[in-house]
């Protein structure tokens, strides 16, 4: 079974999500636990090379990942909140 980077940057994303949940710790910080997972998550795939990628691609890609998932969550909060509104 191969393990791609968009495995590891999910399931980092998860867990990060987890303990924000769990630490009431502000909105404004997510844009920087997205950089730290972006970050941790290059750290993963460099050592135990995840895929064939230069460590620019890397990085890049892990960067990418967790500001979209980043995204995609505010996209859904905002979706829900609006629901709520309409109602």
């Amino acid at each position: 079974m191969e393990i791609t980077v968009a495995l590891i940057i999910t399931a980092l994303t998860l867990v990060a999500g987890e303990i924000t949940k769990m630490t009431n710790i502000p909105n404004k910080y997510i844009p920087l636990q997205n950089i730290i997972i972006a970050i941790i998550a290059s750290v993963i795939c460099i050592v135990f090379k995840v895929q064939n990628m230069t460590v620019l691609e890397t990085i890049v890609t892990c960067i990418f990942g967790t500001m979209s998932a980043g995204g995609l969550a505010d996209l859904n909060k905002i979706t829900k909140k609006e629901e709520l509104d309409e109602r």
